[in-house]
């Protein structure tokens, strides 16, 4: 069960096994652009600008989420949980599959 912010309405990533899922998902993503960049390369080799960003979102989102980093402000507190980690990256995939 996961305890609601007060003053947001927004779920309050404690679960530890969440939080080293978010930072795995992090690192793998920071080793995988510093390795593989055409990853976020369309099929005719031009960039992705839309690829690129979910990717990047999710690093900087998995990161932060992992390490419990947590923004005062609501809007960057969603944009770096564990949730918008998981949403950019399931975006990112749809978005690369799709190449």
């Amino acid at each position: 069960m996961h305890k609601i912010h007060p003053d947001a309405g927004i779920p309050d990533d404690t679960d530890p096994g969440l939080r080293l899922l978010s930072l795995l998902t992090g690192v793998l993503l920071a080793v995988l652009l510093v390795a593989f960049p055409h990853v976020a390369l369309d099929r005719w080799g031009s960039a992705d600008p839309f690829a690129a960003l979910c990717l990047l979102w999710a690093m900087a989102a998995g990161f932060a989420s992992g390490l419990v980093m947590r923004p005062a402000w609501w809007p960057f507190r969603l944009a770096a949980s564990s949730h918008a980690c998981l949403f950019a990256l399931v975006l990112a995939v749809l978005r690369v599959a799709g190449h």
